[in-house]
């Protein structure tokens, strides 16, 4: 017996992903844009009146994020779209590929960020009139915060890997904004001016670890890393929980953007008909869809203890 069935994830009309979940990623994208428009045009008003460079540094973050949306916006669009005779694995890789530009821009922004922090370290210059900029950042965490209420709810659902990079920015913004305050404050409070760079410069190092932590995860998308153990044990205990089971070995798994990847071998009894041994796949296949509902999940079929080269024994259970 050597038969090889698959599956993919679909919605009852076939349409992969289901069109619901697509409309939560559109619909987070454009909450995101249209955030990050309003939060740069508040923050550049109370540049102009402050001549902060703790509020220049939260002004640049959020036009860094503008494009950032936008470009999420545009790969969000693009995963979505079905296979095709070009893509037969889809389009969900697009999603990665924007994280990592998302990461460059972030980190271009910080370098310029600490260069003017710098500068204005050695050489200080007085903060104007803080009451304006304290307003637009209360009001900028209060925005922020909701919006990434919503972009978690959508993750939670869709498991967007764009739009989880999106949410980390606007979350970063939080804490950025807190901190412009704090440095407000602490100027007016202690009269020194030197408090507005130095927190300039700490947003900054802030902004470059949030964008290496974006990066990584998107290379090990990009690079086909395999699946957490645990994910990758979950999948053994549910092929091993079927009593016809006797077995899988070659266990190989990525993530795909949008979804995951699950590929493996499952032993059976030689005596099984094909019919047989299709219907028991059936079944290890729809509990594999319940529990990861996004996979595309392909399963080599073969007897049980076939003497043949294995890739991978880590997960192969004993006989029964």
């Amino acid at each position: 017996m050597n038969v090889t069935a698959k599956v993919q994830a679909e919605s009852p009309d076939g349409a992969g992903e289901g069109d619901a979940d697509g409309r939560w990623r559109r619909g987070a994208t454009y909450a995101s844009v249209t955030v990050a428009a309003i939060l740069i045009a508040g923050k550049f008003g109370a540049y102009l009146a402050t001549n902060s460079v703790s509020i220049l540094s939260s002004l640049i973050d959020s036009s860094v994020d503008a494009l950032a949306s936008v470009i999420t916006l545009i790969s969000v669009a693009r995963a979505l779209k079905p296979p095709d005779s070009a893509f037969r694995f889809g389009h969900g890789k697009a999603e990665p590929l924007a994280a990592l530009f998302q990461s460059a821009f972030i980190v271009g922004s910080a370098l310029f960020l600490g260069y003017e922090s710098l500068s204005r370290l050695f050489e200080p210059r007085p903060v104007g009139d803080i009451s304006v900029g304290l307003w637009v950042m209360a009001a900028a965490i209060a925005l922020t915060f909701v919006l990434v209420l919503f972009q978690r709810w959508v993750i939670r659902r869709t498991a967007s890997l764009a739009i989880g990079a999106d949410s980390l920015h606007y979350s970063g913004d939080m804490l950025l904004n807190a901190a412009v305050m704090v440095s407000l404050l602490l100027g007016r409070w202690t009269g020194q001016a030197f408090w507005d760079p130095l927190f300039g410069l700490g947003i900054a190092a802030f902004l470059v670890w949030g964008a290496v932590g974006i990066s990584r995860t998107a290379l090990d998308v990009l690079m086909d890393r395999e699946l957490p153990d645990v994910d990758r044990t979950r999948v053994a205990d549910l092929v091993n929980a079927h009593p016809a089971s006797r077995g899988l070995h070659d266990l190989r798994t990525r993530s795909t953007g949008l979804g995951q990847h699950i590929e493996f071998h499952l032993e059976l009894d030689s005596h099984l008909t094909l019919t047989e041994a299709h219907d028991i796949t059936d079944e290890i296949e729809s509990s594999l869809r319940a529990a990861f509902p996004n996979a595309e999940v392909t399963i080599h079929q073969e007897p049980a203890g076939l003497d043949d080269e294995r890739l991978d024994h880590r997960l192969r259970p004993r006989r029964r």
